[in-house]
């Protein structure tokens, strides 16, 4: 292997997607990477690309970018649906990989691509970036050490607004069969955020609906259909027998962030911001015996990045292609890895069972 890790980066179009706004900036501030190729699907977009951000390489079919010698690894950006195909290629093709959350459309397609990566021995890493969040990193921790004391309750919330009108080429979202909404991707990262916090539920009761069966293509000045869901709700006992909620939505209006609070016998955690707790932007606050929260200093060793990363959307990702190089470069574990991503999968599997049948559903 080079001196640097020699990345790839698959759904490199610069005018739209989550890679422009995080991968490519995050990739080109990290000093363990060097952004050796873009790969979309035209070949004047990956160019494109290749220029803003400073590649060596444009292509414009990833199997060929796979089998180019000088790729040792590849981050895979795509719409969900779109993940599986390049995925399995990249680790049939000897390369680690990093791909965004959702893994795949299907517990049944993150299964199959978290069993191939184990067996040919490539570092995998998925897109649960509230896993390199410091701030919640530090609120883990804490909890871990006892500062709440015995954890009695917990609640966490994230409400978005403006899921009405939507460009048409978002509104593929629409179709839950495709595997990316809100019970998917703002449900699964703060779940996972919280799951990561205070461990893991053992039953649920829930309720995931369509609230809104219609949106309004602003380009196209048209309804159309949906059968996504834009509101889950979960109440539950957690493994260590805390009581647990969440309520996680996309309404109309008023964006109204992102809270979670840890409620234990000897003090309070607090996690609030105006984004995801996938990114950047977490202020914690706490109290021990009183009722009154104060800010907390967030420790230095839990920020891996160099001061040089861009704030917003790159640095959490920036926080996760750090860990990401460390894995391939010890073949040490990566986390959170596709077995972790397959773990949310069939939770959010549960949450939708217990949402079908009405019924308590036990969390294997």
């Amino acid at each position: 292997m080079a001196d640097k890790i020699r990345l790839g980066i698959i759904g490199a179009n610069i005018h739209r997607g989550w890679a422009v706004r995080s991968h490519l900036p995050a990739v080109v501030a990290s000093p363990e990477f060097e952004l050796t190729a873009v790969c979309t699907t035209r070949m004047e977009s990956a160019e494109e690309s290749r220029e803003k951000f400073g590649a060596r390489l444009a292509f414009d079919d990833y199997h060929t970018m796979l089998a180019h010698p000088d790729i040792d690894a590849v981050a895979v950006s795509l719409r969900v649906p779109n993940h599986y195909e390049p995925t399995v290629a990249a680790i049939n093709a000897g390369k680690h990989v990093y791909v965004e959350w959702p893994l795949g459309r299907t517990t049944a397609e993150a299964q199959e691509m978290a069993d191939l990566a184990r067996a040919k021995g490539v570092r995998n890493m998925v897109g649960l970036q509230a896993r390199a969040n410091a701030p919640l990193l530090h609120l883990r921790d804490l909890v871990a050490s006892g500062y709440v004391g015995e954890v009695l309750s917990c609640h966490v919330r994230r409400i978005t607004g403006g899921s009405l009108t939507r460009q048409s080429d978002r509104t593929w979202q629409r179709d839950r069969e495709l595997g990316a909404n809100t019970l998917t991707i703002s449900f699964g990262h703060t779940i996972d955020a919280l799951r990561m916090v205070v461990g893991d539920f053992s039953h649920v009761s829930t309720v995931v609906s369509t609230q809104a069966n219609q949106w309004f293509e602003t380009d196209t000045n048209q309804m159309v259909d949906v059968t996504s869901p834009d509101n889950v709700l979960v109440s539950g006992r957690l493994a260590n027998g805390a009581v647990a909620s969440a309520h996680v939505a996309s309404n109309p209006w008023l964006d109204s962030g992102y809270l979670m609070e840890i409620h234990g016998r000897d003090g309070t955690l607090v996690a609030t911001s105006d984004e995801t707790p996938n990114h950047e932007g977490v202020r914690l606050q706490g109290a021990q015996g009183s009722d009154q929260l104060e800010d907390l200093v967030i420790p230095a060793k839990y920020t891996f990045v160099l001061e040089g990363m861009p704030h917003g959307a790159p640095y959490n990702v920036g926080q996760m292609y750090y860990q990401f190089g460390e894995a391939i470069r010890t073949g040490s574990d990566c986390q959170p890895d596709f077995d972790e991503a397959v773990r949310l999968h069939h939770f959010i599997d549960g949450i939708q069972a217990a949402s079908d049948s009405g019924r308590q559903v036990a969390i294997e």
